[in-house]
Formats: C-alpha cells, sequence, structure tokens
C-alpha cells in the first residue's frame, strides 16, 4: 500500500492529510489562527492533485487512480469538515450549540463527498456546494476576527458552518473550479495564511 504514496498526486493529498493534521493540533492549543494558515496550504494541496492526477492520466494505474480518489475524498473530509468542526468546538469553548454545529458539518461533508464518488458531476458541474469552499470562508471570518465582538464570534461561526453543511447536501449546481480560479485560490490561500500566521504568533 505504501507504494501507492510514491504517486505525486496521491503524495500531495497525503501532505494535505498532514498538514490538516498540524492544523487541528494548533486549534486545540489555543491558536486557532495559525491553525487555519495551515489548513490553506492543505486545500491548495487538494486544488492541485487532481490537476497532476489529469496530467499523469494513462501513465497511472487504475489501482493508483480509485486509491487516489478516495484517498482525496478523506483528505478533504479531514480540512474541510473535522478541522473547522474543531476549530468552533474550541473557539466555543465546548459549548452544546458548537459542538452539535460541529458534527452536522462532519455529517453533511462526508454525506456531500460520498455522494460525489458515487454520482461525479455529470452534467460537468457539481451538485451541491464542494467542501473547499469552506475553508476560504472560515479563513475570511477569521480574518476579520478583530473586528467583530468576541461574544457572538463563535456563534456567526456555527451559523455559517451549518449554512455551508446545509448547502452541501443541497440540489445546487456549482461549477468546477478551472483557469484563472486556479491563480485566484492560490493567490487567496498565501496572503491569508500569511496574515493570519503573523497574528496568531504575535
Amino acid at each position: 500500500m505504501i507504494r501507492l504514496l510514491v504517486d505525486p498526486a496521491n503524495a500531495m493529498t497525503a501532505m494535505g492529510l498532514v498538514l490538516s493534521t498540524i492544523g487541528i493540533d494548533f486549534s486545540i492549543a489555543g491558536f486557532p489562527e495559525i491553525g487555519v494558515a495551515i489548513v490553506l496550504w492543505a486545500l491548495l494541496a487538494d486544488h492541485f492533485d487532481g490537476v497532476v492526477a489529469r496530467r499523469m492520466r494513462g501513465s497511472r494505474s487504475a489501482e493508483t487512480g480509485e486509491v487516489g480518489k478516495n484517498l482525496d475524498s478523506l483528505a478533504d473530509l479531514v480540512s474541510a469538515g473535522v478541522f473547522p468542526a474543531v476549530t468552533l468546538i474550541v473557539v466555543g469553548h465546548g459549548s452544546p450549540l458548537c459542538v452539535v454545529c460541529g458534527a452536522v458539518l462532519v455529517v453533511a461533508s462526508a454525506l456531500r463527498l460520498s455522494f460525489f464518488n458515487v454520482v461525479g458531476s455529470p452534467t460537468g458541474r457539481f451538485v451541491g456546494v464542494p467542501t473547499s469552499w469552506v475553508m476560504p470562508v472560515t479563513a475570511i471570518l477569521f480574518l476579520l476576527r478583530p473586528t467583530l465582538p468576541e461574544s457572538i464570534f463563535a456563534k456567526l461561526f456555527a451559523f455559517l458552518l451549518i449554512l455551508l453543511a446545509i448547502l452541501h447536501v443541497s440540489p445546487v449546481r456549482v461549477p468546477k473550479t478551472a483557469g484563472f480560479m486556479y491563480l485566484v485560490v492560490m493567490a487567496f490561500c498565501i496572503v491569508a495564511s500569511a496574515a493570519l500566521a503573523f497574528r496568531g504568533a504575535s
């Protein structure tokens, strides 16, 4: 099995999992801004592992590609489901609202990813909002945190995650990331992660 990680696309996905795990550790330790900054790089790994896999089409075995597809979904579940849920629970000090909202997000993320693995995107568009939308929303909220009353921050975070959970499993059609949007995602992740890491370390 380990040899499957020699594949560049799968190795990139695995690196995203490692980054998400490190991000969870920082959030639990009380440094959620740094955690978000790190997991933004997991989001980049998620976007570009697919690009790498498509460029290697024809040179990868069917087994490698199928394992990579499932590994990618598991990595997405951790970065866009488990990490935001854990971070919400941390900033909400374990309140029942935050625990429930975090659990709902994890279940919705798992359902969304499982549905995609079975159905795919036959019309060229995603069915339901992709889980990859969670981290940009989370990053924007944390960038705005100094301007928000701390008393409402966790509640606002919980509301946004519940809204995204609903959109994950809704029938809305969303176009795939392509072309110029890859550059937009990359620029956002780099700038936002730098700003959050600087704030979290100061």
